[in-house]
């Protein structure tokens, strides 16, 4: 169950990248409108493990 979950994922992301590029060379609307929820999720993922890496350099306050 775990691998069909996975290759999900895999197969929504290669599906991504290729609506990206799509889009740059001027694919239909739903191309572009996948192209920016991709590129929206990706920016979204990169700002959140940015902030896990700066809120593990400075401590947290946790105590653990």
């Amino acid at each position: 169950m775990t691998v069909l979950v996975l290759l999900g994922v895999l197969v929504l992301a290669v599906g991504g990248c290729v609506c990206v590029v799509w889009a740059e060379r001027g694919g239909p609307r739903w191309a572009r409108v996948v192209a920016a929820v991709t590129l929206a999720a990706g920016e979204l993922l990169r700002r959140s493990a940015k902030n896990r890496r700066r809120s593990r350099t400075t401590g947290g306050g946790g105590g653990d």
